[in-house]
């Protein structure tokens, strides 16, 4: 059975971002833990080494595929910093056309710095994630 790599873990959430190594980073890793915690009401939590989670929501596909995840969260990479959002959720191109210097894939949206983007369009992404999440899995 496949084993999900991605889980919830104790570790700590500031231990994590104190290990980041470039100095910038760290700082926009506070600056996102505070946006990601103000806008979505939820604890960060660690999933897995090295993403910040908030919220969780239990999924289940068609083909049988469930697991845990958590609503949004982030990672501040090496190469650049890694937003989640929902995948598919309908809001989110039209958002992203207003967010400012950004590379996206299906749930990841990856930034540079957080200088670069629009952090009131952030919220909105990360609010639309969330209410995206909780409509198609209510059963939370």
């Amino acid at each position: 059975m496949y084993e999900l790599k991605t889980k919830e873990t104790d570790s700590s959430v500031i231990e994590f971002i104190e290990a980041v190594d470039n100095m910038k980073k760290r700082e926009d890793a506070y600056k996102l833990l505070d946006i990601f915690t103000e806008t979505t009401g939820h604890e960060a939590k660690m999933w897995g080494p090295s993403i910040i989670g908030f919220g969780m929501y239990h999924y289940k596909y068609a083909t049988g595929h469930e697991g845990d995840a958590p609503l949004v969260g982030f990672s501040p990479r090496k190469a650049k910093i890694s937003l989640y959002f929902a995948p598919g959720e309908t809001k989110r191109d039209e958002l992203l056309g207003k967010f400012g210097k950004h590379t996206s894939g299906k749930a990841c949206v990856y930034i540079n710095k957080v200088a670069d983007i629009n952090t009131d369009v952030l919220k909105e992404l990360i609010t639309e994630s969330v209410k995206f999440l909780k409509e198609t899995y209510p059963e939370q």
